[in-house]
């Protein structure tokens, strides 16, 4: 192709952020990045804005290449034919290419009082609010922590040390992902800061009032301030546009991240589901998908076949508290083993790693093409054929 190519990102996190500084690399391409706010987020760090050790915040300047024109605002409409983003203040963006990384947040819970009563977590605005609402608290105030993957974990650790009254509310296991033995030790963890754990199947919560959260096994629980962690949706722009998703709303795209209804459309991040098979929600995910998304618009800007993706795992970091962390070990296709590396050693990795995917960002910007991926999974390539071979025999 010739002549100058606009892409456009929609969401400007770990995702979008990085695929818009990976696409600076050529000169021939104008980026644009439509980003509701002003400055990045860093939803790793949530627990610890309810907990007020952190602001969670990055300004754009210090990660986004200066080639990058940020549109502060929302998308509201993709059309697709018209090849256009249509944005809640009323105005358009026309694009050549368009990269959808709208990200996820909090899923309907679906649980009676839940909306009403339960405050969740999944983004800025909603950790800011819930910061002012357990400040307002008494200290000796019961605190219900609903949900118990690594948020869930982390907000329960980050409030027990702190010396609050939590209970934390499983639904079934302490960190479904976790291998079990590293589940006893953050179990072990828990309990010394404080944090009651409930686990096991009469723990799914059946209503939420303004003063309880109920059980399924009966169990009525004193709450002052519930907050709910358990699971995540993703925006439903895709299916307002009419573009295939699956179940959950997610772009459905190819191996190589390009959407099934329009090659011009690669998707990246949480809202990504290449091949129905989406990879876990996680910045661990969220940075190699976007540079492959961005690799995927500029192989077919330079008229090229692109590559499918391989993205492997090294596991999962939790935090528990300021001073402790687990990090959990996985094998590249994302199965957690039994070791683990905790204490202040875990807490010095889990902070390293936030800082480093920040670094990441930063680093892209100044050097486009920079950011690689040692951890790949060569056994994806067996599920996709094994999926497809499910598709083609119910056809």
């Amino acid at each position: 192709m010739t002549g100058n190519m606009d892409v456009v990102v929609i969401g400007g996190g770990y995702a979008g952020a990085l695929a818009a500084n990976r696409l600076t690399r050529r000169d021939d391409v104008t980026v644009t990045l439509v980003n509701p706010r002003s400055t990045f987020v860093e939803r790793v760090r949530l627990h610890q804005v309810v907990g007020g050790s952190h602001a969670a915040v990055v300004d754009y300047r210090e990660i986004l290449g200066e080639r990058v024109r940020l549109v502060v605002d929302t998308a509201a409409r993709i059309d697709a034919p018209g090849r256009s983003v249509t944005l809640a203040s009323g105005g358009t963006v026309g694009y050549d290419y368009l990269i959808y990384a709208v990200g996820s947040g909090s899923a309907d819970p679906r649980v009676p009082g839940a909306a009403e009563f339960a405050y969740p977590i999944a983004t800025l605005e909603e950790a800011q609010r819930l910061t002012t609402v357990v400040g307002a608290a008494p200290a000796t105030a019961a605190v219900t922590v609903v949900g118990a993957g690594s948020t869930g974990i982390e907000t329960a650790a980050e409030l027990g040390e702190q010396g609050r009254r939590v209970t934390l509310v499983c639904g079934g296991a302490l960190g479904p992902y976790l291998h079990p033995r590293v589940r006893r030790l953050i179990a072990k963890r828990l309990a010394k800061l404080g944090v009651t754990v409930l686990e096991g199947p009469d723990t799914k919560v059946t209503a939420v009032t303004r003063e309880t959260v109920q059980l399924s096994g009966g169990r009525t629980l004193p709450s002052t301030v519930t907050i709910w962690t358990a699971g995540f949706g993703v925006p439903d722009l895709a299916t307002r546009s009419g573009l295939s998703t699956d179940a959950l709303g997610r772009l459905l795209t190819d191996e190589t991240l390009t959407s099934m209804d329009d090659v011009r459309i690669v998707a990246a991040g949480d809202s990504a589901a290449p091949s129905d098979l989406p990879l876990r929600m996680s910045c661990q995910t969220a940075r190699p998908l976007g540079a492959h998304a961005a690799d995927t618009v500029l192989a077919r800007i330079a008229g090229a076949q692109p590559e499918v993706i391989n993205v492997g795992f090294f596991g999962q970091c939790i935090a528990l508290g300021r001073r402790a962390a687990t990090v959990q070990i996985a094998s590249k296709d994302d199965t957690a083993n039994r070791y683990s590396i905790g204490g202040r050693l875990g807490a010095g990795i889990k902070e390293r790693a936030c800082k480093g995917v920040v670094r990441d960002l930063a680093d892209e910007a100044r050097k486009p093409g920079s950011f690689t991926w040692g951890f790949k999974d060569d056994k994806r390539r067996q599920l996709v054929r094994a999926k497809r071979g499910e598709v083609a025999a119910h056809r």
